[in-house]
């Protein structure tokens, strides 16, 4: 008997493709079921994108279809934000993912999509077999409690977002004001506000939704969403929490120096500095940064990013970044700090003994690698979403401290980064004390809810149940 078939659909870019690619492994791993990954790439900026999917078909848990780029050129204003792009793209790959799915010998009976493919779901009609259609969030219950609940907020909210003088009280979640919502959401005039109020609508026409958490960490907000109230009846349809779900270590074909640096370092001693693929600095903040590291008296790992291009949007910092550092600090700081300009194995690096901070963008994907690890966080949010992952690590789970000013608003000194870092990462200060125990409760939570029996694996298993993924 042939295996059952999943479809799994990845919106362009290296943070949504990365999750899709984690989940199709686990859903192959655990299910034991035929998984294909439609991958839809960014075009131009896409070979980060054809590394992830190398490395992801060497596994052979999956199949993967890369999905040539559409030009959107003529679909969006040339100084559309990311988001605005990254949903003209899906809109207009709808014919290609069309033809995709129905040239397929086995068609698949599920079809699971990211946040930013909810359009895509609609196909699911015109395919014979394909009877369920999924949300996959790769981010947190928070997020998609927003999302859902944006409409409601939309008719209740007078004027723009970035104004609103009390904080949003959503249901299951605490309260937001504008340095805590999603950056899209600030200005309704901005076209990618009206996609997220359309991804709001369309997210409880799918049959449920998958979210990259777990019961244990984000039970008050599951719970608002799945029983009674307000918005458990906009939601309507079920949420099956399956995280953690991130990247596990690769094979190393050869030594790396930045872990053989790490294995001369003592135990939970060093502060790992990445503010993810997209995430560059002004000249200004790089140079306190650089200063605020120094002056911690902490050793650190710091992945200083050259300036990046994202479906074509680019920085403007300088194109060498050790011109951006201070004079003579790579210097002064050899022995106890490292700087890497290139590509660094992040998994491994939160995965070694001797890490015991992490001065994140707080992306969720970095957020779940340093949590799963026991790994503490500074919190430096920088866009999107961010800015509530910030929040939620910090007000509600209590694994981070964050900057005092957004690092968007404002430059943050040196004095403040060094105070930050010697707060998570020195063993006598007792507000890292508290906030690094609760770091290694929730990594031990992280472990059970995928054990047998654990709550992200029963909640899959119900799924697969659900969609006939499984008897």
């Amino acid at each position: 008997m042939d295996q059952p078939h999943a479809l799994l659909v990845s919106s362009p870019g290296l943070g949504h493709l990365i999750p899709i690619l984690e989940l199709g492994n686990r859903l192959s791993s655990v299910l034991n079921v035929h998984v294909t990954i439609l991958a839809v790439t960014s075009g131009s900026s896409s070979s980060t994108e054809t590394e992830a999917i190398r490395a992801a078909t060497e596994r052979k848990a999956c199949e993967i279809m890369e999905l040539p780029s559409v030009d959107i050129d003529n679909l969006v204003e040339p100084d559309a934000t990311v988001i605005t792009k990254i949903v003209a793209k899906m809109r207009a790959m709808k014919p290609a993912v069309r033809n995709a799915v129905k040239s397929m010998k086995r068609k698949p009976i599920v079809m699971i999509v990211d946040l930013f493919g909810t359009e895509l779901m609609s196909l699911a009609d015109d395919v014979d077999d394909l009877t369920a259609k999924y949300v996959y969030i790769a981010s947190h219950a928070w997020l998609l409690a927003l999302v859902v609940y944006l409409p409601v907020l939309d008719k209740m909210v007078k004027g723009e977002y970035v104004e609103i003088e009390e904080p949003l009280k959503i249901p299951g979640c605490k309260p937001v004001g504008p340095k805590e919502l999603i950056e899209s959401m600030l200005y309704r005039s901005d076209r990618q506000y009206i996609e997220f109020l359309r991804i709001g609508l369309e997210i409880p026409m799918s049959n449920g939704v998958l979210v990259n958490t777990w019961e244990e960490l984000q039970e008050n907000t599951l719970t608002a969403l799945r029983e009674g109230g307000e918005l458990s009846r906009i939601m309507k349809v079920p949420v099956y929490p399956i995280g953690p779900i991130v990247r596990t270590k690769r094979p190393v074909k050869k030594p790396i120096c930045i872990l053989e640096w790490l294995d001369m370092q003592p135990e939970r001693s060093v502060v790992y500095v990445c503010l993810g693929s997209g995430g560059t600095l002004s000249f200004e903040q790089t140079m306190e940064l650089a200063w605020g590291l120094e002056l911690s008296g902490q050793r650190f790992v710091w992945v200083l990013r050259k300036p990046a291009s994202y479906l074509g949007v680019s920085s403007s910092d300088d194109e060498h970044v050790s011109a951006s550092l201070p004079e003579g600090f790579l210097n002064r700081t050899s022995g106890v700090g490292l700087v890497v300009t290139e590509w660094a194995p992040q998994v491994d690096i939160l995965s070694h003994g001797s890490i015991g901070g992490f001065l994140s963008h707080c992306g969720w994907g970095s957020v779940l690698e340093s949590l799963t690890k026991g790994v503490p966080i500074v919190a430096w949010p920088l866009y999107a979403e961010q800015w509530m992952n910030a929040t939620l690590l910090t007000e509600e789970i209590g694994v981070a401290i964050r900057t005092s000013e957004l690092p968007s608003k404002r430059i943050i000194g040196r004095e403040e980064v060094a105070s930050l870092v010697r707060k998570i990462v020195a063993e006598e200060d007792e507000e890292g004390k508290k906030i690094r125990v609760k770091a290694e409760e929730v990594r031990v939570s992280s472990e059970r809810a995928w054990t047998q029996g654990g709550s992200s694996h029963r909640s899959i298993l119900e799924w697969a149940k659900r969609c006939s993924l499984v008897s």
